[in-house]
Order: structure tokens, then sequence, then C-alpha cells
């Protein structure tokens, strides 16, 4: 079974608000339609002017809407959120004039209904940039209580040697060269996403070149020491996480290779959580993935944040953002 059925079965089970920004695309709105017709949502919130969401809809085919329409500038809580959005931001220099242009973006509209607990999470991007999510996301959100960063993962449905059927992947979307420090945050906030989407412990693997010291270099480093500080923090917190690093891939992966390589190791060949080094890795790893072993990728996944955001590829069909919205409620 797809691991996008399983999520869809534990999605059922919460009582949810998602907003969806882009209401003038017909892909959302089909979307939002169908995310309430499979009780994914007790309310998808679709953001647009009444003329956006008709002519959205037109094209969908969306005859019946299911979703709620907010015609975002015109709405009660425009002004509201100006003012407030004016106070938290008047210490980078935020005025009311720079907060009302600035809250004519639907992005960061969406965002503050999230930060006002009227919306549990957000969906976008099928219009919008990343950065454009970033920065509403760090703005009106922020990181999550313990957090110094966000960052993003992949979810990667396919077979694993160990048997597992999903892999997450971090970061493969935010950080470019993070360093030990920024590596364990992207690692704890990979493991809290790791059990909110499959209710198991993960299994955590720092990746490199290297396993366990059989080769040194200067770029090792920061893997080396992010794996001991992550160690150590589960060791002092007592978290339900496994975790070992510095490991090759298949160290990582495959346990016959894992025995010969990194005998004791706590991951033991079956780690469910990769943690790769820098956006290069990560990046070109989860597409190598995707379009070689024909996985299923979904993402990129926002993490890290006090309330969930998360991104689309502009090329995104109407199933993706179904997927991006079932992913999102199980965040929460």
């Amino acid at each position: 079974m797809s691991i996008l059925n399983t999520l869809v079965e534990r999605a059922r089970k919460g009582a949810k608000v998602i907003v969806l920004p882009e209401g003038q695309d017909a892909r959302v709105v089909a979307a939002a339609n169908k995310a309430v017709d499979e009780k994914v949502v007790t309310k998808a919130i679709v953001l647009g002017s009444e003329a956006e969401i008709a002519e959205a809809c037109a094209k969908a085919g969306v005859t019946e809407r299911k979703f709620e329409c907010v015609d975002y500038l015109n709405s009660p809580l425009y002004n509201d959120f100006v003012a407030e959005f004016t106070e938290m931001r008047k210490a980078k220099g935020m005025t009311p004039e720079k907060a009302a242009k600035t809250m004519q973006s639907r992005i960061y509209f969406g965002a503050m209904m999230c930060r006002r607990g009227l919306a549990d999470g957000l969906v976008a991007g099928s219009i919008a940039s990343t950065a454009d999510m970033l920065r509403a996301a760090f703005h009106c959100i922020g990181t999550a209580p313990g957090m110094k960063i966000a960052s993003s993962t992949f979810v990667m449905d396919l077979k694993t040697p160990a048997g597992d059927d999903v892999l997450l992947f971090a970061d493969c979307g935010v950080n470019p060269n993070p360093d030990a420090n920024q590596l364990v945050d992207i690692a704890l906030a990979t493991s809290n996403t790791y059990r909110a989407l499959l209710g198991k412990t993960p299994k955590v693997a720092f990746l490199s070149f290297s396993t366990k010291g059989s080769a040194d270099h200067e770029i090792l480093n920061k893997v080396k020491e992010a794996a001991a500080m992550m160690q150590q923090k589960i060791a002092d917190e007592k978290l339900d996480i496994l975790c070992d690093g510095e490991l090759q891939a298949d160290a990582a992966l495959v346990p016959s290779v894992a025995a010969a390589k990194a005998p004791g190791s706590p991951v033991a060949g079956a780690a469910n959580v990769l943690i790769f080094p820098d956006l290069n890795a990560g990046n070109i790893g989860y597409k190598l993935v995707q379009r070689l072993a024909h996985a299923d990728a979904y993402g990129p996944v926002l993490q890290g944040l006090a309330k969930p955001l998360n991104d689309l590829s502009r090329g995104c069909n109407s199933d993706d953002i179904f997927g991006q919205i079932v992913i999102t409620v199980c965040q929460t």
C-alpha cells in the first residue's frame, strides 16, 4: 500500500483546518474539494476573490464548492493582521504602511491565519516561490521551541534492503551548508516528522563518504560532531530515537554491510531518516532515487516551524497538492 494511503487514514483521525492561499489556481481548488470529500480535513479555506475562485473552479471542473472561500483583501481580518504584523516586526523597522503592503500577499495572510489559530496548517507554492514561502513562515510563524532553524525533508516511498517502505531525506531544499549544530536541528526536526507521519521510532543516519573513521578529511568533521551531539542529546533527554554516524549510505541502509563496516551500530543498516551533509548531496540524492529507483517523492515538507507550512513544486498537479495537504494534517 502506498504511504499516501496510510497517511490519508492517519489524517482522517484528526480534525484539522488547512488554508490554501492560491485560490486563483485550478489545481488548488480541485485539491481543496478532494481534501474535504476524502475527509482528511474538517475545513479547507481557499484564499482569493470571488472572480478568481470562480474562474479557477470553471477550469478545474468544480461545480460544487466543498471548501470555504475567503476574499483576503476584503476580509475584516486584513486590518487586524496589518496591526498585529506591525507590532510583531516593529523592532525590524516595520511600519503600518509596509505591513499593509505585506499583508496583500496571500501567503502572508494565510500564514497569519495559522499564527492566530484560524488554520492548523498551510499549503502553497503552486504559484509562489519557495523563497516567498520561507519568508512568510519565518516572519509570521517562526521556529518551534528548541529549534534554531527550519529545514525540509522529502518522504521517499520505496522498499529498502532492511524492509522499510519509507525513508525521509533531509535537508534537500532549504539549508545550503549547515554546520554541526544545524545538522542536529535538521535531524531532530526530521525525527519529529517521521514519528508524526509513521508513528514509529526514527533511526537516524548522518551520511558521509566515510563510515566510523574509515576516511579522514576536514569536511567529515561536522558530520562526526553532529552525530556525537545528537547521541548526547538523545541520552540527556531520553529521546526515543536511534542514531549513528558518520555512515556511508550502504552502511546506513543495508544490514549486511552495516555488520561488516559498523558492527554494533544502533542503526544496524536499517536507517529510516537520512541526514545529508549539505544541500548539494541531499538534493542530488533524492532526485537520483526518485528518477532511477522510481520512488515516489513527497515534498519538500517544511519542518522545524511552530506551525506546519508546506511548499509545492510549481509543476505540481492537484493530486500532488492533495498529498501535501494530507502530510500537513499529519504534521499537526
